[in-house]
């Protein structure tokens, strides 16, 4: 059996029921499973499970494997769910339209965008690197509005500094001496440029 998830882009994708639940050993007692996405926040990369009972009207959403909302008997089969993703409590929306007949279309929402939109808006405002430091991988994110700087999913603590050529912040990962460089970059559409320095190792950004 396949599951039709419609994405937020409008992109459709399926997922072979067998691949599923090799992935997902609580999704032995989901039945109605209608759509899966993964979303990127600054505490780490969130897995949104949806389930819809088309004939009882049953919904329910899984964030990460953990079971956020249950309701067994809706009347109603359109309308919208609402939730909290993550440590930094992401408001998050799961939207139920019909499309035709029995068909049912669902997109998630975060902060109020569609997914698109959050991720195009996230990659304006946030920069993120994957490193390894003793066999260990870890995700780092700088939120560029607030300069916060997440790792692994916990708010790190800085300290930053004015240098000439624009501002440092640093902290410490596993005993490794890592430091955030912001510089103009001179031209007014690509703004500050943010630089990831480890040990005195540049680290590539990477993409989510």
């Amino acid at each position: 059996m396949a599951l039709l998830a419609s994405m937020a882009s409008g992109e459709e994708i399926t997922v072979c029921d067998d691949e599923v639940r090799s992935r997902y050993s609580h999704l032995e007692k989901m039945t109605d499973l209608v759509a899966v996405w993964e979303v990127a926040l600054s505490d780490g990369v969130h897995k949104i499970e949806f389930e819809h009972g088309t004939t009882s009207g049953k919904r329910v959403v899984y964030v990460d494997g953990k079971e956020e909302i249950r309701r067994e008997w809706m009347f109603k089969l359109v309308g919208k769910e609402t939730f909290t993703v993550g440590a930094t409590k992401t408001k998050a929306a799961i939207n139920i339209d019909a499309v035709s007949g029995f068909a049912y279309e669902y997109t998630l929402e975060i902060n109020g965008k569609s997914l698109k939109q959050y991720i195009e808006n996230r990659l304006k405002t946030t920069n993120t690197w994957i490193l390894n430091l003793g066999s260990t991988d870890y995700r780092i994110v700088l939120e560029k509005d607030t300069m916060d700087v997440w790792c692994n999913g916990e708010k790190m603590e800085t300290a930053g500094e004015f240098v000439e050529d624009g501002t440092e912040t640093h902290f410490t990962v596993a005993d490794h001496s890592c430091c955030i460089k912001a510089v103009s970059s001179g031209k007014r559409k690509e703004g500050i440029i943010h630089t990831l320095i480890v040990d005195n190792r540049e680290i590539p950004e990477a993409v989510e």
